[in-house]
């Protein structure tokens, strides 16, 4: 149990037996009264943002989450298929809760799911990917020291801005969190 005082962005609490992100929050002190807490928060499950106010000495209910570790394997286009890596058990979940990070997942890789109450709710990537070029503008000659950018598409479909040296067939280190460009790992020959 936290109470409103302890929220921070990006908190999560329980409502109605929903888990819910902090997405906003505002302290506010009446003269005689208590204070209160206005927030702004957003369902993991549906994506709906709700405003809600809180008294400040309320005890609310954070959610029972669980992470696992597990394999991404394939998608169809509607729902993407993981595999709990101990018990070889394959879990399906809907695109909307892997969102845009579908455009950094390679097959294959190791993401942890997140569930409550047994459902999938999300995933998480690791913090960073290697990922190749499929498709960029070739670079000119001498172009590696003047510090602009170019679009690259990657192996997964995303698009990252990098350096105009890269070519295809590059491996890039990529940052998930930020879903942006990193290093060069290795060029293409």
């Amino acid at each position: 149990m936290i109470t409103p005082n302890q929220f921070k962005r990006g908190a999560k609490i329980e409502l109605d037996n929903e888990p819910y992100g902090i997405v906003e929050y505002l302290h506010i002190k009446c003269g005689r009264g208590g204070a209160t807490v206005r927030t702004k928060v957003k369902s993991l499950r549906t994506g709906a943002v709700i405003e809600r106010t809180f008294k400040s000495d309320e005890k609310i209910k954070q959610p029972d989450f669980e992470d696992k570790e597990m394999q991404y394997l394939y998608n169809d286009g509607t729902t993407f298929f993981f595999m709990d890596s101990e018990s070889y058990e394959q879990v399906e979940v809907d695109a909307e809760y892997v969102g845009d990070s579908s455009l950094f997942m390679p097959e294959n890789i190791m993401v942890k799911v997140q569930l409550f109450n047994g459902q999938p709710i999300g995933i998480d990537l690791p913090n960073f990917v290697e990922l190749e070029v499929t498709y960029t503008e070739p670079g000119l000659k001498g172009d590696t020291v003047s510090g602009g950018n170019k679009p690259a598409t990657i192996s997964t479909g995303g698009t990252v801005n990098v350096p105009l040296f890269i070519n295809i067939g590059d491996v890039l280190k990529i940052d998930t969190r930020e879903m942006s460009y990193m290093e060069r790992v290795s060029s293409a020959k």
